[in-house]
């Protein structure tokens, strides 16, 4: 006869079965059994209904505080002003009276040309004046007198006159053969050493104006009638250096390839250290507004896809609030368009919608049930 140990071991199944068996029966009885005495009621909404439990969602009390807007462009340090001085008149390098990078003064005398016989040809000039004024003279007098007639007095007045142009061209001729700065600025570039001869139009001395300091940068189209003379600026060059401009030329005709206006702010520089070239970031303020200032993190949307916040109205109930960033910063967002005083939900804003009625907990409350 066959054993009960024999017959599992050939045919597994019926082990299988059994125990199939086992775990259907265990689950029947566990449906059967609902002690009354540990049944608890679910909350009941007021058409008997039943409704879901409330969320608690951290709350945060912010108070608007004035912020200014302002408007972030790049731009390029440039020079005031910038000079090509050339030779007015043709002659020898006779001195440097500068060397490249010197400061000098407007009037300041820069470059001495050889004045070969220009002082003699002035001399000349001079004596030739005097005998022609004589000769003038005494033709106005002969004429007064009727001793002369029109033609003889209009001759010698044309005389007069010549004489006194070649004075005047020589005098010019004379003074030309010094070169001297036009304007307070430093020697950028020099073209001619001593011993050079120039032509008339060569250039000899490149000088910027650094002061004040000009910072050019490209507003866009979108932004431009925001944008007026005098309107303040706080500038940050790469180097470091922080300080407050204005702002002194507004394009008034767009790029034709990017859509942008031309701008510029200028900045004291008396000693003129700053150099042009540098890279540079402009903020201009636009004007000063009412915000609070929250962390990105407790930014949210509607259903619409509206950027704003959500509050907490009366009645414990949840209210989204639509905002517009007045400025960003590296620790935070300034958001406009709140009360004064507003309650805003920082944790669990994206688990309720506009209207729900929530469970408010304080920061402070938060920790105290977490340490409990």
């Amino acid at each position: 006869m066959i054993s009960i140990k024999e017959q599992f071991r050939r045919k597994p199944w019926i082990l299988s079965a059994f125990i199939l068996l086992g775990i259907g029966l265990w689950l029947f009885s566990g449906q059967q059994k609902t002690p009354s005495d540990t049944q608890v009621p679910a909350a009941q909404g007021p058409d008997n209904s039943t409704a879901p439990p409330l969320a608690k969602v951290v709350i945060e009390q912010f108070t608007v505080q004035p912020v200014t807007r302002t408007l972030s462009l790049y731009g390029r340090t440039a020079p005031n002003r910038k000079a090509t001085l050339g030779a007015e008149v043709a002659g020898k390098v006779d001195s440097l009276l500068v060397r490249k990078g010197q400061h000098v003064k407007a009037g300041q005398a820069l470059i001495q040309l050889d004045k070969a016989d220009r002082e003699l040809q002035l001399a000349r000039a001079n004596a030739l004046l005097k005998v022609r004024n004589q000769e003038f003279n005494a033709s106005k007098s002969l004429k007064n007198r009727g001793l002369q007639g029109e033609v003889a007095f209009s001759q010698a007045e044309a005389n007069l006159i010549e004489a006194k142009a070649l004075v005047k061209s020589l005098e010019l001729a004379l003074g030309n053969t010094e070169i001297y700065a036009p304007f307070d600025g430093i020697i950028e570039l020099l073209y001619i050493e001593k011993g050079d001869y120039l032509g008339v139009g060569d250039p000899v001395i490149s000088i910027v104006d650094l002061d004040p300091l000009v910072i050019s940068a490209d507003v866009s189209e979108r932004h431009i009638d925001k944008i007026y003379k005098r309107q303040p600026a706080e500038v940050s060059l790469i180097t470091g250096f922080t300080t407050s401009g204005q702002l002194s030329f507004r394009g008034a005709v767009a790029d034709g390839s990017t859509n942008t206006y031309p701008i510029e702010v200028e900045i004291s520089n008396p000693e003129m250290t700053l150099t042009a070239g540098t890279s540079a970031n402009l903020e201009l303020i636009l004007a000063t507004e009412l915000a609070i200032k929250i962390t990105p993190s407790m930014l949210a949307l509607d259903e619409a896809g509206n950027l704003g916040i959500k509050t907490l109205a009366e009645g414990d109930k949840v209210h989204f609030v639509p905002i517009s960033i007045v400025k960003v910063e590296p620790d935070g967002v300034w958001l406009g368009g709140t009360d004064k005083t507003v309650d805003v939900i920082t944790t669990g804003q994206g688990f309720v919608r506009d209207g729900d009625t929530v469970i408010p907990v304080r920061p402070s409350s938060a920790q105290e049930s977490g340490s409990e």
